[in-house]
């Protein structure tokens, strides 16, 4: 069935700038979910196909920081990626799990955690970089956890990923960030997947999203170059907190 065009132009809109806020810093589910579910898609599917439609960024993102990527220490990439691809799998699979009631209950707490996540994530990073690296289990065991919460819901996983990575002894910037693509392209590939052979995806609404999540991307790659981060990451809380508490007041 066709979408209506007030539909269409919202989910668009949604997306594209779903698109610049991850090619930014992160917090585009903030409002592909919200938009998909206002035009009546169930929350389940919402999620599933908001993650879907961003699927695309995220793999230009990991494919455009390709030359940043290194392992962690007493890592190999393979490691790092089968850590991204076992937590999406796992996430995902408890996503399909999830009724839509349960889902809908779930998400209000799920939007407030991701946006303490940003507000919280920079102060988080700078007591980590005080503290010396600690490569190990306990690393290993918080990407995976990551990367799990990412499978099943996505909002505020670049932050906790940022911060896993600081304990698995990453000091710079660029190749935390490199790595973070990568997990982000690894598990969101793997989940979508899972997704879409468990009936999850509502394709309608995919590829005018997905496509407007790219160019939005591509529009989000230019603005970084002159909009101030805190400027940004105050803006991305803002609208993480509305839309949490529209959540919870439905």
């Amino acid at each position: 069935m066709p979408l209506e065009p007030v539909s269409l132009s919202l989910l668009i809109i949604a997306a594209f700038l779903a698109g610049v806020l991850n090619a930014l810093a992160g917090g585009g589910s903030f409002l592909t979910l919200p938009a998909l579910v206002f035009t009546g898609v169930p929350p389940v599917a919402a999620n599933a196909t908001g993650t879907a439609a961003l699927l695309p960024g995220y793999l230009a993102s990991a494919w455009a920081c390709r030359d940043l990527i290194r392992a962690p220490a007493g890592l190999t990439l393979r490691g790092v990626i089968l850590l991204g691809g076992v937590g999406g799998a796992l996430g995902a699979f408890l996503l399909l799990a999830t009724s839509d009631a349960a889902f809908g209950i779930i998400v209000p707490w799920l939007l407030l955690a991701a946006t303490m996540l940003f507000a919280l994530g920079p102060r988080l990073n700078r007591a980590l970089a005080r503290r010396p690296g600690r490569p190990g289990g306990w690393g290993r065991a918080a990407v995976l956890g990551v990367c799990g919460y990412g499978g099943y819901f996505n909002g505020g996983m670049g932050i906790v990923m940022l911060a896993a990575f600081r304990l698995l002894g990453v000091e710079d910037l660029n190749a935390a960030n490199g790595l973070k693509n990568l997990l982000s392209a690894v598990l969101t590939l793997i989940a979508v997947v899972i997704y879409a052979l468990g009936g999850a995806v509502s394709w309608a609404q995919f590829p005018p999203m997905a496509l407007a999540a790219v160019l939005g991307g591509l529009a989000g790659a230019r603005l970084g170059r002159w909009l101030p981060p805190r400027v940004l990451h105050h803006g991305i809380v803002l609208v993480g907190a509305v839309t949490t508490l529209i959540f919870f007041l439905d």
